[in-house]
């Protein structure tokens, strides 16, 4: 089985002439880049201990990578994202999903109805969104709120999530919001 792996961040720039980088970070909290141990490149072949300096604004850190002395060496790093274990995450807090955790849950509605599965969850800047594939009687993405009302169940260890039927109107052929009325 291949070793599940969390993306935390991704470097995006030297700062300084001491090695310093700017890093775009996919964390709740921008320290959380190096709140987990050494970090891996996504090929696996280059391994770094970070030290969080400080958030310049929201979304980036800025840090120090052990081994990484220069602004050249730290400028080579741009674009490289960064993987954890998924293992060394623990486990998420009541009502707090790791959105690697949803990925391939299987879906349905209140009645248990299979819905497809998960593909993925994004944030385009509204909010959460999950990406359904699979979906029977649908064709391309559908994609679902990741709200409270629009999936009232997350079961990780039973494998599932349930969707609300009317999360999904706006897709169903015939639905009410293609009727035509207003």
């Amino acid at each position: 089985m291949t070793k599940r792996r969390i993306c935390l961040g991704a470097f995006a720039g030297a700062h300084g002439v001491r090695g310093e980088v700017k890093v775009k970070t996919f964390t709740e909290m921008e320290d959380g880049v190096a709140r987990y141990g050494p970090v891996e490149s996504e090929d696996a072949s280059r391994r770094f201990k970070l030290t969080f300096i400080r958030a310049p604004k929201l979304g980036f850190a800025l840090v120090r990578a052990e081994g990484i002395g220069t602004r050249e060496e730290a400028a080579a790093l741009t674009g490289v994202r960064f993987y954890v274990g998924r293992d060394q995450l623990g486990d998420a807090a009541a009502d707090e999903f790791f959105f690697e955790d949803l990925v391939g849950l299987a879906a349905r509605d209140e009645t248990g109805a299979e819905l497809g599965q998960v593909a993925a969850v994004h944030n385009f800047g509204a909010g959460d969104v999950i990406e359904l594939k699979s979906a029977p009687a649908r064709s391309g993405a559908v994609m679902v709120p990741f709200t409270r009302d629009a999936v009232p169940e997350v079961d990780i260890k039973a494998g599932y999530v349930t969707i609300a039927r009317a999360a999904l109107a706006e897709f169903e052929v015939g639905g009410e919001d293609e009727s035509g009325g207003g």
